[in-house]
């Protein structure tokens, strides 16, 4: 049996803040497990957002995905509340000519309960835009926790 992605609403994983959002592409689509649904943000960077696990859970490895994106950075939390973030991961992502970015993470062997996700800079400098069905735009398309 593999391992269950921790970061699906189905796990009870939320999406409790995010730094913009657009009613037809909503941030809770990063952790519904569709590959066909995505998150739309506007503005200026950094963009960002905030899930919680509701628990402590340990997290042995992430999997991004994403289009255009630069320099992406996560920031965990023990609290029970989201509170107290710690850098955890700052990555610049290699440039894919607008195909899909798959970054994987392992070896994190972390505990956490929150975790902040920034994007800090794109490719393009277009609103963020997180979407397998329109590459032309930056964004980040899935978040997996293992």
């Amino acid at each position: 049996m593999g391992k269950v992605d921790l970061c699906l609403s189905s796990e009870g994983t939320e999406v409790i803040l995010a730094t913009s959002s657009d009613e037809k592409h909503p941030p809770e689509n990063i952790i519904d497990g569709n590959p066909e649904t995505f998150w739309t943000t506007t503005g200026m960077f950094p963009q960002e957002f905030i899930i919680c696990f509701h628990k402590h859970v340990r997290i042995e490895k992430l999997v991004i995905q994403s289009y255009f994106v630069r320099t992406l950075r996560i920031e965990k939390s023990t609290s029970k509340e989201p509170v107290d973030f710690e850098q955890w991961i700052e990555r610049d992502l290699v440039h894919t000519e607008g195909r899909l970015q798959n970054e994987e993470i392992a070896r994190l062997e972390q505990t956490l309960s929150h975790l902040v996700s920034s994007t800090v800079e794109n490719m393009s400098r277009a609103p963020l835009l997180a979407s397998p069905c329109t590459p032309a735009r930056s964004g980040l398309a899935t978040l997996h926790c293992f």
